[in-house]
């Protein structure tokens, strides 16, 4: 049997995470602007386009391909339900997690069942946010516990 030079990861280089482009999509900016700085803690994680309303999530991502697009439920134009059955087509490599007030157990599977990889009630987003990105980025699923 041959001997395998095994370096450790320690020696040499430093491994850095991949970069994660990120969509960020509520049709509130001050959600958004606090989306945004919670993301920029991470240098792994760059925010790479902004929507408002539905219509406009659909277009960036189908523009941008990003890696993970946090999308909002309650949005004019087009819900954000709706919005994700259509980038779930047009951009299906694009994870999703969904980033709502809405709390109903209902709503949640509906979420799941059209293929979010992620669910977090947004009064629970300050200490969920970054875990539910960092779960799903890493193939795991996240759901709220609220």
């Amino acid at each position: 049997m041959g001997n395998i030079d095994r370096e450790p990861l320690t020696k040499g280089t430093c491994l850095q995470p991949t970069l994660v482009r990120i969509l960020v999509v509520d049709d509130f900016g001050s959600i958004r602007q606090f989306v945004c700085e919670a993301l920029g803690k991470r240098q792994h994680l760059q925010v790479v386009g902004e929507a408002s309303d539905g219509l406009e999530a659909i277009q960036k991502a189908v523009e941008l391909k990003p890696d993970l697009i946090l999308l909002d439920i309650g949005l004019p134009t087009l819900n954000g339900l709706e919005a994700a059955r259509q980038i779930r087509k047009l951009v299906p490599e694009s994870k999703i997690i969904f980033l709502s007030q809405e709390s109903s157990a209902d709503v949640v599977q509906e979420a799941l069942r059209i293929g979010a990889r992620g669910y977090v009630v947004k009064v629970g987003a300050a200490t969920g946010l970054l875990t539910a990105v960092e779960a799903v980025i890493s193939g795991k699923r996240y759901v709220s516990s609220r």
